[in-house]
């Protein structure tokens, strides 16, 4: 099981949402490890999965959603991608 596998989880069990805005601290919880310093960059929560070491991104796009960071603040929407 892979660190972002709990997320990946998490998200596939909101299949009545369309969305779901998580903290840092929530995905923490969530995935039982803090967040590396750089998911504070926007560019961590990328939604491309080109790149090997953006092994995050497949745990929401596997799980059908799509990342958004919200500007200025420790939380992250992730809007459903698929029905």
């Amino acid at each position: 099981m892979g660190k972002y596998t709990p997320l990946e989880t998490y998200l596939r069990r909101r299949r009545e949402r369309q969305s779901v805005e998580l903290t840092f601290d929530d995905i923490e919880r969530i995935i039982g490890a803090l967040l590396p310093n750089s998911a504070q960059n926007p560019d961590w929560w990328s939604n491309e999965t080109t790149d090997p070491r953006q092994v995050q991104c497949r745990s929401w796009r596997e799980a059908g959603f799509r990342a958004l960071v919200l500007d200025g603040e420790d939380r992250v929407q992730f809007v459903r991608t698929t029905a």
